[in-house]
């Protein structure tokens, strides 16, 4: 029960960053007996900002995450879903009488918070010099393949989105960082509400085990935040509501003038707000509240 959620966590995770960035489709459904890809990415615009995930997703790209350390099972199920994918952009690029260039073939990135060494060596798996980094093992290059080791790559920003993804102490230090982030980051927001919706969703489950007893501690405080700033949200545009409300009585519709009168009388307490649009005409509102 607890991997499903876990796994469901990391397939939106990943959705909800990388949509602003491109076509997503999560699962990606592959011929043969039916199975799925996590993730499936197409960019159409910079990713630079999700910093090594957006370097990562640069170009077409399949994602595939795992909780838990990766197995040599795992490698070949991830591998053999790849090829069928290749194989039908192959058939689909045959009937429209194109050339598939190989470069425009998707590459395989898996995402597993550790691996061993023997399994990154029995599949040729190794770093590349250059500016990959630690952390990223790339098989033979035909494979367009390489496998993401969470928990090695450095404590950088650039890695931060990745990091989330890791578990324990890697997992907890990354949602602190998040929780760092300026209010107006562009992607702190979102990530809030799933790693919101995440911890309700693993408090309802009994068998947890103490890391994920753990990960729910370290996830209430941003709960909490999130329903406060729901809470808040929610008075604020029922608030707006009677306003909006209260002018239409009086006056009849809320013309282009009387609209930008709405949010400062919605910053009053509702008493004041009420005697004001009683007491008050058209005039001596637009004169009070007007810009």
């Amino acid at each position: 029960m607890t991997r499903f959620i876990h796994d469901q966590f990391a397939k939106d995770y990943l959705e909800e960053l990388l949509a602003p960035f491109g076509e997503v489709k999560a699962p990606r459904r592959v011929s043969a007996e039916v199975r799925e890809i996590d993730v499936w990415f197409s960019p159409t615009t910079n990713t630079d900002i999700l910093g090594l995930l957006g370097k990562l997703a640069a170009t077409p790209s399949v994602f595939e995450p795992f909780r838990n350390a990766v197995s040599a099972e795992d490698i070949n199920g991830c591998l053999s879903k790849l090829l069928t994918l290749w194989g039908e952009l192959q058939r689909e690029a045959n009937r429209q009488k194109e050339r598939l260039n190989e470069e425009n073939l998707p590459r395989l990135w898996i995402l597993t918070p550790t691996a061993s060494a023997s399994i990154l060596a029995g599949f040729g798996a190794k770093i590349k010099s250059g500016n990959w980094g630690e952390g990223i093992y790339f098989l033979p290059s035909s494979l367009r393949t390489a496998i993401v080791v969470i928990h090695q790559l450095p404590k950088t920003p650039a890695t931060l989105w990745l990091r989330l993804l890791g578990k324990g102490k890697v997992q907890e230090e990354a949602i602190d960082e998040i929780q760092q982030l300026p209010l107006n980051h562009p992607l702190r927001s979102n990530v809030f509400n799933l790693l919101t919706n995440f911890q309700a969703n693993l408090q309802t489950t009994a068998s947890l085990d103490q890391e994920e007893r753990s990960l729910i501690m370290k996830l209430s405080p941003l709960y909490v935040q999130w329903e406060e700033a729901a809470l808040k949200k929610g008075e604020a545009q029922g608030m707006r509501l009677m306003v909006e409300s209260m002018l239409e009585v009086k006056f009849g519709e809320i013309d282009e003038e009387l609209a930008q009168i709405v949010e400062p009388l919605s910053q009053l307490p509702a008493k004041e707000v009420t005697q004001l649009i009683m007491q008050c005409d058209r005039t001596q509102l637009l004169a009070r509240f007007k810009q």
